[in-house]
């Protein structure tokens, strides 16, 4: 078992007066995902900064973890995470 990680930026927006996810977009490394996140809020209602450990062969998520959050993002984020 080889566990991998991965980072991502997922994006949100008001739509019909709710936070909705947008766009996710994986990026390279830890910093990378906070700066993007920081800068993409400033246009969009808000940002997070995501790690994602899962194993490299099928695929499984050991384990999630939210790195910093930019703007508004919905208040069980963390817990939809999880639940997913």
């Amino acid at each position: 078992m080889t566990l991998r990680t991965t980072y991502l930026v997922q994006t949100f927006e008001i739509h019909r007066k709710r936070l909705v996810p947008t766009i996710r977009t994986i990026v390279k490394s830890e910093a990378q995902a906070m700066r993007m996140a920081e800068n993409t809020a400033q246009s969009k209602s808000g940002a997070a900064a995501i790690e994602v450990l899962a194993d490299d062969e099928t695929g499984e998520v050991d384990n999630i973890r939210i790195v910093a959050t930019f703007g508004e993002v919905p208040e069980d984020f963390a817990e939809l995470l999880q639940n997913s």
